[in-house]
């Protein structure tokens, strides 16, 4: 898998050193509280493990599945639940867990969806976050790196549902998706 990564983006050790910053900032925010920590399968969950495991404070956990690149290197601009939450979260202070923030749109459902079950708060922490590539307006409350405008794969990120396995974060060779 090494050999299709055109350069690391960030180190394993980088991604230790961010999820313990965001885990005290997450713990610090959540002080008193017992937040429901979303995370968005299937790229969050080395990031989500990290971060929870980093704050030390009270949390429920679930997960939900949404999808919108359909195995492409693009989204397709349709955000698709596939598998829901099984928590409630009327009520509750919401943190959704993601592990990049491109073009706004998947964020931007999540929030609209919780908020219309009535969630008393929705933050969100990503462990990258694009700007470049954003289509709506989606902002992120905790930020692990910003990224540049390229096809980064590693830490639960996928091209194809693979390299999400890699330990660090890298930038996908071209050669590697163009055939799409």
């Amino acid at each position: 898998m090494d050999n299709d990564i055109l350069k690391v983006l960030y180190s394993q050790n980088e991604i230790k050193e961010a999820c313990e910053r965001l885990g005290k900032q997450i713990q610090k925010e959540y002080e008193g509280k017992t937040p429901v920590v979303i995370g968005v399968l299937k790229g969050a969950v080395f990031f989500m493990a990290d971060i929870v495991r980093a704050a030390d404070t009270y949390m429920q956990m679930d997960f939900i599945d949404v999808s919108s690149y359909h195995g492409g290197t693009k989204s397709s601009g349709e955000v698709e639940l596939v598998t829901d939450i099984t928590l409630d979260v009327a009520g509750r202070d919401v943190l959704i867990i993601e592990d990049i923030v491109d073009t706004g749109q998947t964020l931007k459902f999540l929030m609209d969806t919780f908020a219309n079950r009535g969630a008393n708060s929705i933050k969100v922490c990503t462990l990258l976050d694009k700007p470049a590539g954003r289509l709506v307006e989606a902002n992120s409350d905790f930020i692990g790196f910003e990224v540049p405008n390229e096809f980064v794969v590693g830490y639960g990120l996928d091209y194809d549902e693979k390299y999400r396995n890699l330990p660090y974060i890298g930038v996908l060779k071209p050669k590697i998706y163009s055939h799409n």
